[in-house]
């Protein structure tokens, strides 16, 4: 199991990326997680899964929801806020 944080810019706050992610995480199956709105008008994916379906989810999330605009995805290194919570196995969630 890989666990990676990415940080998906462009048009991604409003346009229903978050629940979009929801959904595309539980049709693709296999992943944990969350997506969250950052301060900054990205947003942040955490992704806890096994290679296959992380990658899926990425190349997903490089085209977005319908009225999106992905400009970049990036992995974000380091620590990240000690306010997002742990991932819970088999659950992805909006926070």
């Amino acid at each position: 199991m890989k666990d990676v944080v990415i940080r998906v810019k462009g048009r991604v706050q409003g346009v229903g990326f978050r629940r979009w992610a929801v959904s595309k995480a539980k049709e693709i199956g296999g992943i944990s997680g969350w997506v969250h709105n950052d301060y900054d008008g990205s947003v942040l994916l955490r992704l806890k899964g096994n290679d296959d379906s992380l990658d899926k989810m990425m190349i997903a999330c490089q085209k977005g929801p319908l009225f999106g605009r992905v400009d970049s995805l990036e992995f974000v290194v380091g620590r990240i806020s000690s306010f997002l919570p742990e991932v819970e196995d088999g659950v992805f969630v909006r926070v």
